[in-house]
């Protein structure tokens, strides 16, 4: 059930039932689905559209393989959006503080970004493996502590601008250059960190040992116990990586426009990398079709306005996506698994479907 099919089906079902629950939205509020769908599709051509869905992109795609790299072992790396954030704001602090020449000093800033991210979600994972903590519930409350420890960071590193505070200028040697594209705006440079992380993930999880086993503790954890794979490390370890991943997520704005943190850093990115991966079924190109996506819908937010039509059909159509790719998955899993099962009957000579017990193949 690890077809092409099996991963393409449910998410095209998924999108296209919630475009047809949208249009008929926008039917009852009056406005005209085809013109528009047509509205969104053409903002992409204009100004710098399309470069924005692609920095936004690249902040989602990384949040997104954060949380993949749990769901592989069955975690639910809820503080995805506290790591995130006070990574960027401890990263903003030290790069703001030190001076070293460039290059070195952005490449130690995105080394405290991950470290900073892997140790606030260190404290759930060590929670979990030593105390049996639910690391839904300990990464929930960290991301509460987290506004209030970035809201003390800010206040004792930071310093007032106009009427906005925020951690110190990061000087020149501390950026990362972007690709200018004429009147199209600039893709930060960090965006191909995010292809780096992205073709990382895909050999770890397909070509290494590390990979294999952490695919087998989510499948069966009492199956990979019993093949010799430490749970407590692997829970360890996954965390761990998947809290320095997400604290990448927002070093891109940082380092490639905004140069500083402040208290109105964006937020949502955390969530949002939640459903993506989900969207994505934690494969790579499917993650990065998901925070495309993602992006997308969330720029046509603004066009919507422009045109008189409520952009809050942007989040029905994104909650419905999500929602909607959850049962397709399911039915298409029951469909292949059913067909699995005729197969195998046929196989052995028999009419009737071999039984599985468990929803596992026989």
């Amino acid at each position: 059930m690890n077809t092409w099919r099996a991963r393409l089906l449910p998410p095209a079902l998924a999108i296209a039932f919630s475009a047809v629950l949208c249009s008929a939205v926008l039917l009852i509020s009056g406005a005209d689905p085809i013109a528009t769908l047509l509205e969104m599709v053409a903002q992409v051509g204009r100004g710098t559209t399309a470069v924005d869905i692609i920095n936004t992109a690249g902040a989602y795609y990384l949040v997104a393989i954060a949380a993949a790299i749990g769901f592989q072992m069955n975690l639910l790396n809820i503080g995805i959006e506290g790591q995130c954030r006070l990574a960027a704001c401890v990263a903003a602090i030290v790069a703001g503080a030190v001076s070293l020449p460039f290059g070195l000093h952005a490449a130690l800033v995105v080394v405290v970004g991950a470290v900073t991210g892997a140790a606030w979600c260190g404290i759930a994972a060590l929670l979990k493996v030593y105390r049996g903590v639910s690391e839904v519930i300990s990464t929930i409350m960290l991301n509460t502590l987290s506004i209030g420890l970035i809201a003390f960071l800010v206040r004792v590193f930071g310093e007032m601008r106009g009427n906005s505070q925020g951690t110190a200028i990061i000087p020149g040697s501390g950026l990362v250059p972007g690709i200018p594209l004429g009147g199209a705006g600039t893709v930060f440079g960090l965006v191909l960190l995010a292809v780096l992380v992205g073709v990382g993930y895909a050999l770890l999880v397909d070509r290494t040992r590390y990979g294999f086993e952490l695919r087998a503790s989510g499948l069966s954890p009492t199956a990979a116990r019993a093949g010799g794979v430490n749970s407590k490390r692997m829970i360890l370890t996954a965390m761990l990586l998947s809290g320095a991943i997400a604290g990448l997520a927002g070093l891109p704005e940082i380092l490639g426009r905004d140069h500083t943190f402040t208290v109105n850093f964006p937020t949502g990115y955390g969530f949002a990398g939640l459903a993506i991966a989900l969207l994505g079924r934690n494969h790579p190109l499917g993650v990065a079709f998901g925070a495309l996506l993602w992006s997308f819908l969330d720029k046509s937010s603004l066009t919507l306005d422009n045109i008189g039509v409520p952009k809050e059909i942007v989040t029905i159509l994104q909650g419905t996506i999500v929602l909607a790719v959850v049962v397709a998955y399911e039915l298409v899993r029951r469909r292949e698994l059913a067909a699995e099962q005729r197969r195998v009957g046929k196989a052995v000579g028999t009419a009737e479907p071999v039984a599985v017990s468990g929803g596992e193949r026989a």
